[in-house]
């Protein structure tokens, strides 16, 4: 499979403008900015294909951006069907992804790529130099994240250019705002040099932005929405001002909504005293330190898993990498040739994680070497569990198996899984539980792969119980997902027990050592909640103001000795005391979302985070 992600394409690509030619200011040049057309909804390819046809019937128009949310849900047949209409265009275009593309996608965002040759763009046109780069976020619920390799791409071109004062114009899905959770580092590169404007998407409406005196333009969706047919803009530069006028497709263009002087800001001389990531909270906990901390080469999207002093995890650069669990020296790493998201399972001195290059591994754990691999059509962002020596995992196929620990032969799959599979399924009582893609929430017989009993709740695939990682007690399985309801289900029949929003929460839960106590974050009010197992009915047992605003994170709550471990979107390790019911600490590791929280010991946790750092801290 074509390593596309690595960062040899990127270098190539932006060491192509060590030749760039002078350019000639000031030419007249004229494109249409087309953005959130989520192909596979329900209007989302007719719509394209008119806008496709109507820009085609235009002569002025030079070329083509299209700002993210290509599609719904970033599927292979999605995005297939996305570029097949865009294929239709007769003027060059240019595509990033956004989020749609992204976090929902049964590649690892690794058929975007395949599908339209690369993520991200740069090219010359009216002698401004146009940037695009993918903005995530990756298979995980969080704010935006320009990917570690993209920033990488950016700064290379950056650099790279002929003329380092070439008037530039920026593509980005999102705003360079605190959407987007390393904003700052993308609008520090770009006033190295002559940035005039940013291009988005994302919002669906009309909106001009200033982003710390970079003006920004959000352009409205494709979609028609509640009108009878959608639209899209059409942006002239002429005389050294950016003109935006909507166009209702195949009927008119209407008057100019904004006009953007075209400048140079002299940024590079002016002094940055806007906000950043604020770090001070961890001054308040001076007996929390860094025992270390790792920053990899790519994003990670995936948890941890630890043993005999060896933590390994997977990058976004296709590696699963094993650390010395008191230093975070390196001990071994294994490439594989896509981008993984699936976290490590250990056992038996075995290390067994799955890659989107289609295939399920078996390292030993203290060499890295291969000891059996598995093959499937189909990319896998599944994370593996092992039991009884038993590796059971989902995929991208519709088809979950357990596989032999010590051989890597099947042993059974069961081929009737509704969409993809995503989570860490749970093993409990001899079933096998976890949900899909597919509005679908599964229990299979561990042994023959049996069907047992399925729940299917949720009318529409984004809410569905797919990135919850199920915890169990009592005889009940605990689950939450985006349609912000905690769920008890009888762990044998799976009737319901309980189904409650009145502690609104996403997919993050966890569950105590002795389990005795369930737990979830408050979306509404910003607590963490401990919910009796044992009841029949959603009890409270008690409510931490852990003051933790609108958390979306969907990482796992862990839990050792005393302390209760609390992820969050904005870098923050959050620690409750299980006695007093209080805050205990706070640490703020990274302004990207917390992956995992892995306690290694009873005064150490080791934490890895979506833009590619691990750390350990010691409290």
């Amino acid at each position: 499979m074509e390593n596309n992600f690595m960062m040899k394409k990127t270098l190539f690509l932006a060491s192509l403008f060590l030749f760039l030619v002078p350019f000639a200011r000031a030419q007249e040049v004229c494109f249409a900015h087309i953005t959130d057309t989520h192909v596979g909804g329900s209007t989302g390819a007719e719509d394209l294909i008119r806008t496709v046809k109507d820009i085609n019937g235009q002569g002025n128009i030079n070329f083509v951006i299209l700002s993210g949310d290509v599609t719904e849900f970033g599927s292979d047949e999605e995005l297939n069907e996305a570029k097949s209409i865009l294929s239709e265009l007769n003027k060059p275009w240019y595509v990033v992804p956004g989020n749609h593309d992204s976090k929902w996608s049964e590649s690892g965002n690794n058929s975007f790529v395949r599908v339209f040759g690369c993520e991200e763009f740069s090219f010359e046109a009216g002698g401004y130099l146009f940037i695009g780069t993918a903005s995530g976020p990756n298979m995980r619920m969080a704010p935006g994240l320009v990917p570690h390799e993209q920033i990488v791409y950016l700064d290379s071109v950056l650099h790279n250019m002929k003329d380092p004062e070439q008037p530039i114009i920026f593509v980005n899905h999102y705003p360079l705002d605190n959407s987007l959770s390393n904003w700052y580092k993308i609008i520090d590169l770009l006033k190295t040099r002559n940035i005039q404007a940013d291009l988005l998407g994302h919002g669906h409406r009309n909106i001009l932005f200033d982003f710390e005196g970079i003006p920004g333009v959000m352009g409205r969706s494709n979609l028609r929405a509640k009108e009878e047919i959608g639209g899209y803009n059409i942006v002239t530069i002429k005389q050294d001002t950016m003109y935006y006028a909507e166009r209702t497709t195949g009927v008119k263009t209407h008057e100019e909504w904004c006009k953007i002087p075209l400048q140079n800001h002299h940024f590079s001389e002016k002094e940055n005293n806007y906000p950043r990531p604020d770090y001070s909270v961890n001054q308040e906990y001076p007996e929390i330190t860094k025992v270390w901390e790792l920053q990899d080469v790519s994003d990670i999207g995936t948890g941890l898993a630890s043993k005999n002093g060896i933590t390994v995890y997977g990058n976004a650069a296709g590696a699963i990498v094993a650390l010395n669990e008191n230093t975070g020296e390196y001990i071994w790493q294994f490439q594989t040739n896509g981008k993984i998201y699936s976290t490590p399972a250990i056992a038996k001195n075995k290390v067994v994680c799955a890659s989107t290059d289609n295939n399920i591994y078996c390292l030993n754990l203290k060499t890295g070497e291969k000891e059996w691999s598995f093959s499937t059509d189909k990319s896998i962002v599944a994370s593996p569990v092992i039991y009884k020596n038993s590796v059971y995992i989902g995929s991208s196929e519709g088809i979950f198996r357990s596989i032999n620990l010590n051989s890597g032969e099947l042993n059974w799959a069961f081929s009737d899984v509704k969409n993809f599979v995503e989570s860490k399924p749970l093993v409990y009582q001899g079933t096998v539980y976890f949900g899909s893609w597919g509005n679908t929430f599964y229990a299979l017989n561990a042994k023959t792969g049996k069907l047992e009993w399925k729940r299917e709740k949720y009318s529409n695939r984004m809410l569905s119980p797919a990135a919850v990682w199920p915890v169990a007690a009592n005889g009940k399985i605990f689950i939450v997902a985006p349609d912000r309801y905690m769920t008890a289900l009888d762990a044998k029949t799976g009737e319901e027990i309980w189904h409650s929003k009145e502690y609104s929460c996403r997919e993050s839960i966890g569950i105590s050592n002795d389990g005795e106590l369930v737990y979830i974050k408050n979306m509404t009010e910003g607590n963490v909640d401990a919910f009796y197992t044992s009841a029949d009915e959603q009890k409270l047992a008690w409510e931490c103001k852990a003051e933790l605003g609108y958390e979306i994170a969907p990482s796992p709550i862990t839990e050792s000795g005393n302390l209760i471990f609390v992820p969050t979107t904005e870098g923050i390790v959050c620690a409750i005391n299980k006695t007093s019911q209080q805050v205990a600490w706070r640490y703020k590791l990274s302004n990207a979302l917390v992956n995992h929280i892995l306690p290694v010991n009873k005064d150490r946790i080791i934490v890895s985070l979506l833009d590619g750092k691990v750390v350990c801290l010691q409290y």
